[in-house]
């Protein structure tokens, strides 16, 4: 029987797609079960014209607790290489290769706790918000294990070396403030401000020109680990893709704007878009 019937749930919202990890009563650990579904979201929602923008959050007063730790590691340790192969491809596949790269914006609207193997998710968002009342911990260490399933290669994408290490060493928790502090989110709300604030950030990226707010993501995370010079080369390879495949001819239209009819102030406002159906 399955034991998750529902493990994800999805609510559209004038082109904001809510989803929600959905077993609060186990603080959103993430189960076989829940992956799977994960994966199916995210190749659905890809090609949904009504998500524009896509949010990820847990039900309850929970982000996530992490891996199951009965259902993810003790029901599968005695399985055939094989399979257990698969449940980690699973898990990993939605978690970070997809959610990573993803064609669309991502937001991590961290309601409550988040322990664990959510720290990877949650990096692999584009952005984040906290409640200041959320819980972090990285308790690996506590188990007698290390944050491994990319976990730590998370944490030190985005977190100072002394603070990773501290929390990942000592296994105590902080608060979404202290979060914020460490860069592993944009900022920490109060939970009962949470989902405004996330939806006025969702809003503010609906506004933008979706194919070069896809570029621009995806520029920034390939060229960081890039030599300058052959990030060089990649961004100009780059920019010229993005104006060739932009059916809203996005340069073109801010540079009209701002040198000929002088309605446009970079830095100030975004250009007015026109849909590409009318030109």
């Amino acid at each position: 029987m399955d034991r998750d019937p529902k493990p994800v749930t999805v609510e559209f919202e004038d082109g904001i797609a809510w989803v929600t990890l959905n077993r609060p009563e186990k603080r959103n650990a993430m189960s076989p079960t829940l992956n799977r579904a994960m994966t199916e979201v995210l190749d659905s929602l890809e090609l949904d014209e009504r998500c524009g923008v896509l949010v990820l959050t847990g039900a309850g007063d929970s982000f996530t607790a992490g891996m199951d730790l009965k259902e993810y590691f003790r029901e599968t340790d005695g399985l055939p290489p094989i399979p257990s192969a698969r449940i980690k491809r699973e898990a990993t596949d939605w978690m970070w290769r997809k959610l990573m790269y993803y064609a669309k914006p991502t937001i991590a609207m961290v309601n409550g706790w988040c322990f664990g193997g959510g720290f990877t998710p949650l990096v692999a968002c584009d952005l984040a918000i906290a409640a200041e009342e959320a819980l972090f911990g990285l308790s690996e260490i506590n188990w007698g294990i290390i944050p491994a399933g990319n976990v730590t290669r998370a944490v030190a994408a985005v977190m100072r070396q002394r603070d990773a290490l501290y929390y990942i060493m000592t296994g105590e928790n902080f608060d979404g403030r202290k979060a914020a502090q460490m860069g592993l989110v944009n900022e920490a709300v109060p939970l009962s401000e949470l989902r405004e604030r996330t939806r006025a950030l969702a809003r503010t990226l609906l506004k933008k020109n979706p194919v070069v707010l896809n570029a621009a993501k995806l520029a920034y995370k390939f060229c960081r680990d890039m030599p300058w010079e052959i990030s060089e080369e990649y961004l100009i390879a780059k920019q010229a893709q993005t104006i060739s495949s932009d059916p809203e001819k996005g340069r073109q239209q801010g540079l009209k704007q701002f040198l000929d009819e002088k309605k446009y102030r970079p830095g100030l406002e975004g250009y007015k878009r026109e849909k590409a159906s009318k030109k």
